[in-house]
């Protein structure tokens, strides 16, 4: 039985899971198919649990499912077709998952893209912030009836996992220009933007699905080698390592996936964080809140209650749609 008051930036995602049963529940992956969000997946299907991946590419996520159950035989991997960046393409797979399912146990919205040169999703928004964060706004509360009817249980298993990253230590969320309309379009900046966001996301989760036995969480997963990292050039990768390496300490400058995938299945599971939400974790882990300090923790102004609410309040306004639960 693997020590879980020791676990840190080398435990992997099946140390976190063991012990841990997952029969019978439903767990929802964007990214699934590749990646963190894969061996994510892979880790809970292997204690149970059913999958849900929502795909943009289903070629590719077929061929990732092929790979999903040769890892794990037996494994009952689901794929529904659907585009972040697509407003139209979220509110389509919600209807398809609804009509299909009744509840979730876990939501892991893991897929993102990372310091990708100027863009726009079909809606219009800047690509970054619009996919990281507004389609999985949209997403998610388009799947919080199912989401709701999983917490009935009461067995602590309602949890939203947003991935962040130590990224957010890079911007904050300017509400007043999130699009780089008035501002110069920086990849970097814009990536610490929409990981902030997703720290925010979470606070405004939990403050309005707690009470209902839901608990929402934000991840730093660390430095892995993805496909995540495909917009990057020789130069951003050298800026990057030396970045990390910089700021890494004593932990390992960069994870492998088993290591990567681990934090998001600790805030997904870990009966230690029953009655906690809200908060941002790294290493399997629940991070300090420092503005400072460049080896770890959350800056102040990504769990900030005020700055969450007006996230909430611009998200609504950007996807034409309001939630109250």
């Amino acid at each position: 039985m693997a020590d879980r008051g020791n676990f840190g930036a080398e435990t992997t995602a099946d140390e976190v899971l063991e012990g841990i049963d997952l029969s019978g529940k439903l767990v929802v992956i964007t990214g699934g198919a590749s990646g963190l969000g894969q061996e994510t997946a892979r880790a809970m299907a292997a204690k149970g649990s059913k999958i849900v991946i929502p795909v943009r590419d289903m070629a590719k996520g077929e061929a990732a499912r092929e790979e999903l159950i040769k890892a794990v035989p037996g494994a009952k991997i689901d794929l529904i077709e659907m585009d972040l960046g697509s407003l139209d393409s979220i509110r389509k797979f919600a209807e398809a998952f609804n009509d299909k399912y009744d509840h979730i146990d876990l939501l892991i919205n893991n897929a993102g893209v990372m310091a990708c040169p100027y863009g726009e999703t079909s809606d219009g928004f800047e690509m970054q912030f619009g996919t990281n964060h507004i389609g999985h706004f949209l997403m998610t509360n388009l799947l919080m009836p199912a989401v709701l009817k999983g917490a009935e249980n009461g067995d602590g298993s309602g949890r939203i996992v947003n991935l962040s990253s130590r990224g957010h230590h890079r911007d904050h969320v300017h509400f007043e220009d999130v699009h780089f309309k008035t501002r110069e379009y920086e990849k970097w900046a814009s990536y610490g933007q929409a990981k902030t966001a997703n720290a925010l996301f979470s606070v405004g989760l939990e403050k309005r699905l707690a009470d209902k036995g839901v608990h929402s969480y934000a991840v730093h997963p660390g430095g892995i080698v993805t496909n995540l990292g495909r917009h990057l050039s020789q130069d951003d990768v050298a800026e990057l390592m030396a970045r990390m390496k910089e700021n890494s300490g004593e932990a390992p400058v960069m994870k492998n996936v088993q290591a990567g995938a681990a934090t998001s299945c600790y805030a997904a599971t870990a009966p230690e964080l029953e009655s906690t939400g809200g908060v941002y974790l790294e290493d399997c882990h629940v991070a300090n809140v420092d503005d400072d300090d460049m080896l770890g923790s959350v800056r102040s102004y990504a769990l900030d209650a005020e700055n969450a609410e007006k996230l909430w309040a611009l998200s609504e306004e950007m996807v034409g749609q309001s939630f109250e639960y």
